[in-house]
C-alpha cells in the first residue's frame, strides 16, 4: 500500500488540552501539523445519554504510514475514554506542501 497522505480527526475537551496533543504529535513527528480549532459545539449520546459539549476540534496532518502511532498516542494521552480518531485520506494538494509533510513525518 502507498504512504497516503491522511487527515486526522479529533476533538478535545478544551484549548489547553488540544493544545498538548498537538505539541506531542508534532515533536514526536507522528504529524506534520495540527491545527487547533476552538467553538465547537457537539451532539451526541454516551452512556445513554445526550450531550452537548463545547469541543476543540484538531486537524492531525499526517501518513497512513503514522497512523496507528497517532491512534496510540492519542489513546494514551487522550482524556476521553473513547476519543474521536478519524482518518481521512487527502487525494491532492500542494506538491510542495506535500513533500514538506512527508519530511516533517519521517521517522
Amino acid at each position: 500500500m502507498e504512504d497516503e497522505i491522511i487527515l486526522t480527526l479529533c476533538t478535545a475537551p478544551d484549548a489547553e488540552t488540544a493544545a498538548k496533543l498537538a505539541r506531542g504529535l508534532v515533536e514526536g513527528k507522528l504529524a506534520a501539523c495540527v491545527n487547533v480549532v476552538p467553538g465547537l459545539r457537539s451532539f451526541y449520546v454516551w452512556k445513554e445519554e445526550l450531550n452537548d459539549e463545547a469541543e476543540v476540534q484538531l486537524l492531525i496532518k499526517t501518513r497512513t504510514s503514522r497512523a496507528k502511532e497517532v491512534e496510540a498516542f492519542l489513546e494514551q494521552h487522550h482524556p476521553y475514554d473513547t476519543p474521536e480518531i478519524l482518518f481521512l485520506t487527502i487525494r491532492g494538494g500542494s506538491d510542495k506542501y506535500l513533500d514538506w509533510l512527508r519530511q516533517q513525518t519521517t521517522r
